[in-house]
């Protein structure tokens, strides 16, 4: 039996989260759970369960990304000025087959959502020096620059 209502229960991490960075000037460590909570919503996905071992969070449910494995990163961007902000480490040993980048603002609220398949990813990654292809770093613009714009606000879904 379920006690809370996990919309209501982000809603609040999402305040407490902006209230928090905006008291102490720090960051709590919620926003990758926001963004899997935000890109299954939002893009039909169905999220696996936490006892799940692969290197995939959810699995596409709408037509157009449907059974895919999706790894799901998010970045709340506080300074928008600032360059080089980096997205989480790609599971590249693992099994997935696209990765979505869920962009938050300071208050913790999805502004867009981007996607790219493992094939882009690993294209990109195998033109950068060995150290970040070896890690699976990459920053949010580039991400943004290989990957296509899939939800935001205004338009929801955007299937090309």
């Amino acid at each position: 039996m379920v006690i809370y209502d996990v919309g209501k229960l982000i809603a609040e991490t999402r305040r407490l989260a902006a209230d928090y960075k905006r008291a102490t000037g720090k960051s709590l460590a919620v926003s990758s759970e926001i963004a899997k909570h935000d890109a299954c919503e939002l893009l039909e996905l169905e999220p696996l369960d936490e006892d799940s071992a692969g290197g995939y969070d959810a699995v596409g449910l709408h037509t157009a990304w449907r059974d895919l494995k999706i790894q799901i990163k998010g970045r709340a961007i506080f300074d928008e000025a600032k360059s080089g902000q980096r997205i989480g480490q790609l599971k590249l040993d693992k099994e997935w087959d696209a990765v979505v980048l869920v962009l938050m603002n300071e208050e913790f609220e999805t502004q867009e959502i981007y996607m790219a398949t493992r094939e882009e990813v690993e294209n990109e990654l195998s033109e950068m020096d060995g150290k970040r292809q070896n890690r699976g770093a990459m920053t949010v613009a580039r991400f943004k620059y290989l990957a296509r714009l899939v939800w935001t606000p205004a338009e929801g879904i955007i299937v090309e």
